[in-house]
């Protein structure tokens, strides 16, 4: 039975998801202006080694059993029509509809273009360029910019690395000291140069960079892991300005709806609901959302449900992968600080595979 229509804008890791769990019970169309999904957490070993290109691209093809997808770029919400409209001029139906554009992150971690040729020779470039340079800058002391960091140092021995954090420590905003501790240790005992309390901006010469006490810096190439941006100007150019927060985030209720509205969700990096911006959370959010989807759209039924609320993730599992043979896992522990687990367990779970056959899967494909 399939009862109503719900249009899913965005083709991520929380529109992938949500489409999967409504398939069977509503008519889903999951609209995304790109042809593939786009599996982010391979894309900076992919722009780093040639041998990875075109791993981070999954046909959606196997994804719906009964709904479709449409390639193509939503430019508004028409809440008075209930329409989905896109560039081309197509109009959607819907019973609710779901914003799940996620945010927009730095290169390498970006898919460059509209088609998988375009984005692997953005990859090629990257790779080219990583190969030849002799000083390599990155930005950023999150967990992308330290896994970009030792991806470079793996793929360049030879070469010059520099990490600069603008944070006392890296991998603070984990708030456990002993993983910034340990990726410290790791990074410069691969003789990765680690500048911390080094906010950093390009210098008046090409190639140089000047930090905030002035040191000027000289780098052949640089990557900014300095965080991301969410994919909502499609939204406010379309009239729904007013459903936004500063940041540029989708505002949410508990049940993760747009507030005041219904019939209109929004899960993802896109949403104000968690400040953690990980698969996890988008994952965990999807399967609510399907939830108290299938609870509006099934409301008038006997046997009502009440829907669910989110709570935000402030502490959940996160894998920082060292290239595929080492990384650090935080795993969190009841009533007390986060155990920070060794290579064994990061290299099982994430760091060498990237969680790739898991996304296979995910899109029905076999995990080769």
């Amino acid at each position: 039975m399939h009862d109503g229509d719900v249009v899913v804008i965005g083709g991520g890791y929380a529109g992938v998801r949500l489409a999967k769990r409504l398939d069977s019970v509503a008519r889903v169309t999951l609209v995304d202006r790109k042809e593939v999904f786009f599996h982010r957490i391979a894309s900076l070993r992919a722009g780093v080694r040639p041998e990875w290109s075109v791993t981070p691209f999954i046909p959606y093809d196997r994804l719906l059993r009964n709904g479709r997808v449409a390639v193509g770029k939503a430019v508004r919400i028409d809440t008075t029509e209930r329409q989905v409209v896109l560039a081309t001029g197509e109009r959607l139906p819907y019973d609710v509809v779901v914003i799940a554009t996620g945010a927009d992150y730095p290169e390498p971690a970006r898919f460059t273009g509209t088609t998988t040729d375009e984005a692997v020779k953005s990859f090629a470039g990257h790779q080219q360029k990583i190969a030849t340079a002799g000083h390599v800058l990155v930005v950023g002391g999150g967990p992308s910019g330290v896994e970009l960091a030792a991806e470079v140092r793996l793929a360049r021995p030879d070469a010059r690395v520099t990490l600069a954090h603008s944070g006392a420590a890296l991998l603070h905003s984990t708030g456990v000291e002993r993983a910034g501790r340990r990726a410290r240790a790791w990074l410069e005992a691969h003789d990765v140069e680690v500048r911390l309390d080094s906010f950093m901006s390009p210098g008046n010469d090409f190639g140089t960079y000047r930090d905030a006490h002035g040191t000027v810096i000289e780098a052949d190439l640089s990557f900014w892991a300095t965080g991301t941006t969410p994919n909502t100007l499609w939204l406010r150019l379309g009239g729904h300005g007013d459903w936004l927060n500063p940041a540029g985030h989708v505002r949410v209720d508990r049940t993760l709806r747009v507030e005041g509205r219904l019939d209109v969700f929004a899960v993802g990096d896109v949403n104000d609901a968690t400040e953690l911006k990980i698969t996890p959370a988008a994952l965990a959010q999807a399967d609510l959302a399907a939830w108290n989807i299938r609870t509006y759209l099934n409301s008038s039924g006997r046997h009502r449900k009440e829907p669910r609320l989110y709570r935000a993730m402030h502490r959940t599992p996160l894998i920082v992968p060292f290239g595929p043979a080492d990384g650090l896992t935080l795993l969190p522990v009841p009533g007390g600080e986060s155990a920070v687990l060794g290579g064994r367990t990061s290299v099982l779970a994430k760091a060498k595979t990237l969680m790739t056959p898991y996304m296979r899967r995910q899109l029905g494909y076999t995990a080769a």
